[in-house]
């Protein structure tokens, strides 16, 4: 994301006060500025006029991102950190942002009844799957794509598993996030494409796979999903 548009939404998450935490702002910009994560999930969801859950939202990057695209779809994001959505929430009130909404959910709970989300349109699960335990992985999956309504898509941003070098530098940091506090969950499981693309055909979805990775050394990949 260009320098300026960047840190125009970091701004956002500044403290009121001078001697604030700036930990979010700091997150924020640097994630935005060198991260393709948010330009490429535009790019996915451009052209497309379901509403978007965001599932596993974090400070809600996602909503600032498709609005500074100039995307007005409505947007719901679900996060089970309740500290990141009270800010979420403080930010995008603060940016004035119009139907964008957050929820503290914890969608890995062995309670927890998707019943429970109300949702017809696209889904988005960025950087979240790897932090799932299996079984709760699956049902995530399932969730997601009975969630989709025709022309609807489903956006996710996932490291694969396939054995190499990138895979074991991005569950390294993917720990090392976990250690210093920023993710309240360790990775559990990276999924493979073979065992996705498998899902997608079986639920009669046209899946694309895209290395979203940019210039970090993480093997990351966009996943498309779509029902036509």
């Amino acid at each position: 994301m260009a320098r300026e548009r960047a840190n125009a939404i970091a701004d956002a998450f500044l403290p009121e006060r001078w001697l604030g935490n700036r930990w979010d702002y700091y997150y924020s910009r640097s994630k935005l500025g060198s991260d393709p994560l948010y330009p490429g999930v535009c790019d996915a969801l451009r052209g497309t006029t379901a509403p978007v859950l965001d599932l596993g939202c974090g400070l809600g990057l996602l909503a600032h991102a498709l609005r500074a695209e100039g995307i007005d779809l409505a947007y719901r994001g679900i996060d089970n950190d309740a500290g990141k959505i009270r800010r979420a929430r403080s930010a995008v009130q603060r940016r004035g942002l119009a139907d964008v909404a957050f929820d503290c959910i914890d969608l890995a709970a062995p309670d927890f009844c998707w019943g429970a989300i109300d949702h017809r349109g696209s889904v988005a699960i960025l950087d979240v799957l790897q932090f799932v335990p299996p079984h709760a992985q699956d049902r995530l999956l399932d969730a997601a794509v009975a969630m989709l309504a025709p022309g609807g898509r489903l956006v996710i941003r996932t490291g694969l598993e396939d054995g190499g070098g990138r895979a074991r530098i991005t569950r390294a940091v993917d720990v090392f996030s976990r250690v210093l506090g920023w993710m309240n969950a360790a990775p559990r499981q990276y999924p493979s494409e073979a065992a996705l693309r498998a899902r997608f055909d079986g639920a009669g979805l046209v899946s694309e796979f895209t290395p979203l990775y940019g210039n970090t050394p993480f093997n990351n990949w966009r996943v498309v999903a779509e029902r036509r």
